[in-house]
């Protein structure tokens, strides 16, 4: 049975919390539609670098998982940001500063 799926703007705001509780600054850089956004996650190690994340759904495990998309420097995956808000109106965006590259999506919640 497919898990249930929570609204984007809940999850933001719960995701935004757990990381608020574990001293990661997290700002929204893009707010996308409330209710079934999708959500694209940029980490930026403060060095110049980034990683992109994204939820995909698994087709063998019936469950969402977050994946990294991509790692590059921060100009490249703010283009990538871009390019996919053009096409996705309903988008969010959250941006995450951490210099070990923590982004907390692979702890139990967050899927």
């Amino acid at each position: 049975m497919p898990e249930a799926r929570l609204a984007a703007g809940i999850w933001v705001a719960a995701y935004l919390r757990r990381l608020g509780l574990a001293d990661i600054p997290a700002y929204v850089t893009r707010h996308g539609d409330d209710t079934a956004g999708s959500v694209m996650v940029k980490c930026a190690t403060l060095d110049g670098r980034a990683s992109l994340w994204v939820r995909e759904w698994d087709f063998e495990t019936d469950r969402r998982l977050w994946l990294q998309l991509n790692e590059a420097g921060e100009r490249e995956i703010d283009a990538e940001i871009a390019r996919n808000a053009a096409r996705d109106p309903d988008l969010w965006v959250i941006e995450i500063e951490s210099r070990d590259g923590r982004t907390l999506l692979d702890e139990p919640g967050l899927a």
